[in-house]
């Protein structure tokens, strides 16, 4: 059975929503975050000690665009997999990863220098400039949006859109959603309406989520 070592809201949410979206068996391990941190053995299976972790027999994987691609390839055929041979490959794979490397990088930033520092380390400035650089980014799915469409690539829901919808919902946490473009609003409303998406907060529980707490020990 597949293994997920998850912290709530963290980027470990992208592998469990497509585990979700997929309706594949798995079985959830939650930690407190930053595990590396409140819980030392995790390193012991993780030596990285970065969420997530996914196990799927012999395999191993730790980046949470790779494990959408992973998911949906491995345990496929599904729809939110764009195949090869379609039109939108290309631009399938660039989203999966734009979520990840050009969105969700700079909002780490912000959390760490807003929140996760203890006082004395915090950087409001950097902060600030990596929100702005965020905000910057986040013009692309504007422009993808604006001719109407519901989802990213190929007419229908991928993983694409979970890749970008994580950051979405994580820009809510950090206070990076205001004012967005009404075509990004209701992009955020109809994947927050999912099944799959409702699911995997569910199954997250009660648990604290990576956002609101600030960390103030070593």
């Amino acid at each position: 059975m597949i293994e997920l070592w998850h912290c709530a809201d963290a980027r470990s949410f992208r592998a469990l929503w497509t585990l979700e979206e997929m309706g594949l068996p798995y079985r959830l391990h939650l930690l407190p975050f930053p595990p590396r941190i409140r819980q030392p053995d995790y390193l012991e299976r993780n030596p990285l000690g970065t969420i997530p972790l996914l196990i799927d027999g012999e395999t191993r994987m730790t980046e949470s665009a790779a494990i959408i691609e992973y998911l949906a390839v491995r345990h496929g055929p599904t729809p939110i997999a764009v195949t090869a041979d379609e039109a939108d490959y290309g631009a399938w794979l660039n989203w999966l990863h734009f979520g990840e490397a050009t969105l969700t990088f700079p909002q780490t930033l912000v959390l760490r220098y807003r929140r996760m520092e203890p006082p004395e380390r915090r950087l409001p400035q950097a902060a600030d400039d990596y929100a702005q650089w965020y905000r910057s980014r986040l013009r692309a799915v504007d422009r993808a949006l604006g001719d109407g469409r519901e989802w990213l690539v190929a007419e229908r829901f991928t993983g694409a859109d979970i890749s970008v919808g994580y950051a979405l919902l994580l820009a809510r946490g950090l206070g990076l959603d205001a004012d967005l473009q009404p075509a990004i609003a209701a992009y955020w409303e109809r994947l927050s309406a999912r099944p799959g998406f409702l699911r995997a907060r569910e199954a997250q529980g009660a648990q604290a989520s990576v956002l609101p707490e600030p960390y103030t020990s070593r």
